[in-house]
């Protein structure tokens, strides 16, 4: 009885501590996703024959009033919508079907929209991802406004990096490689991801400006979400509650922040994936489902659902960015088709696309065994 009842309590834990945080950021993502991609696709006369949240058999659903199936599915890492025209979820054209079509249904097709159409379809869903961000990191700098420490240093850690660059206790930091720092948050996130990177720091000195170039170093740190390497500089933050204040911010603002801060999600992608492929940093950083479901249980557990609608921010900008990733069944791929085809006058032919979509598929496929695994030796280890 005894062990039934740790069954069924670790059961408990698993489902409403992980999984169901997991399904509610992941299924708000991929809702707005595939609904960029369903309005535009409304908006240039496509006839959409399904939405689907999921992959899989179906759980839950029905049909309007325009013969969309709108349905929940089994498996729910990932969303699509089919066109009218769509051999598949990913949109590869049903070749066959399109040349024995009516003129009719060529005027509902996807595949018979012009060029432009296609890719402005195409390309709506990452869009939706960034405004989605966007409208949330706004509406949470309006309605919370922003705690910020002030950036002056407290102390220097001995033969740091920061003594190396010459920081002193009572510097106040301005900028950092132009950017302004108005919280020592600000500096924490820019110098947590550039490890190894020379940083121009720009501090406040005795009344006077003077300029350092700083080098972080790279170390591992234990976080409530796993060990993570960041970059360190050394340095400590008053302790002094007189050292606080919150930014408020108006509606233009808040916009301007919520820009600013999908902005700095999408730059330090591209800077950890520059220094991923130039073999400055180890792919086992890189998440998939199994962590993001840890990730969001924890972030439930210690930030309430604040903490989740921001996790669903940051998980918006990376899904909307790896989505434009070329390679053939993400958007990116598609529209990579719709640039040659633009060039190229006419479309790359359905064997040419038929390998690209095959070659896509095994490239999503390994990348999901690798992140997978990286999750199941970062959990455990």
């Amino acid at each position: 009885m005894e062990i039934f009842g740790i069954v069924v309590g670790s059961l408990w834990d698993l489902i409403f501590g992980y999984l169901i945080p997991f399904v509610f950021v992941l299924a708000i993502v991929i809702f707005i996703h595939e609904m960029g991609h369903f309005l535009v696709g409304r908006w240039c006369g496509v006839g959409v024959e399904v939405f689907s949240i999921g992959f899989g058999p179906e759980i839950y659903g029905w049909t309007d009033g325009h013969g969309t199936r709108w349905k929940v599915s089994a498996v729910p890492l990932g969303g699509f919508v089919k066109f009218a025209g769509d051999l598949n979820a990913s949109s590869a054209p049903d070749a066959e079907g399109l040349r024995s079509m009516s003129p009719e249904e060529r005027a509902r097709s996807f595949h018979h929209k012009p060029v432009a159409q296609r890719a402005a379809i195409v390309a709506a869903g990452p869009i939706a991802n960034f405004l989605l961000a966007i409208a949330i990191f706004a509406a949470l700098a309006y309605f919370n406004g922003k705690q910020v420490l002030e950036p002056r240093v407290q102390s220097v850690v001995e033969d740091s990096a920061a003594q190396a660059a010459g920081f002193e206790p009572g510097d106040l930091i301005l900028s950092i490689n132009g950017r302004e720092i108005v919280g020592f948050s600000d500096l924490q996130r820019i110098v947590g991801s550039s490890a190894g990177d020379d940083l121009v720091v720009v501090v406040e000195r005795d009344g006077r400006e003077e300029t350092l170039v700083a080098t972080p170093v790279r170390t591992e740190q234990e976080t409530p979400f796993g060990r993570h390497r960041v970059g360190m500089l050394g340095i400590s933050a008053a302790n002094d509650p007189d050292a606080v204040r919150t930014l408020e911010f108006g509606p233009v603002a808040a916009l301007g922040q919520g820009v600013s801060e999908t902005y700095f999600v999408i730059e330090r992608t591209v800077d950890y994936l520059g220094k991923l492929v130039t073999g400055r940093e180890s792919a086992d950083q890189l998440s998939g489902p199994i962590r993001i479901a840890k990730v969001s249980g924890d972030v439930a557990s210690l930030g309430g659902i604040l903490g989740l609608i921001s996790l669903t921010a940051l998980l918006s900008v990376s899904i909307g960015f790896i989505n434009l990733f070329p390679v053939p069944m993400l958007d990116g791929g598609h529209l990579m088709y719709y640039a040659i085809e633009a060039v190229r006058g006419k479309p790359l032919s359905d064997e040419a696309q038929e390998i690209g979509f095959r070659i896509g598929l095994a490239l999503v496929l390994m990348l999901m065994l690798f992140v997978t695994w990286n999750d199941i030796v970062n959990i455990t280890a």
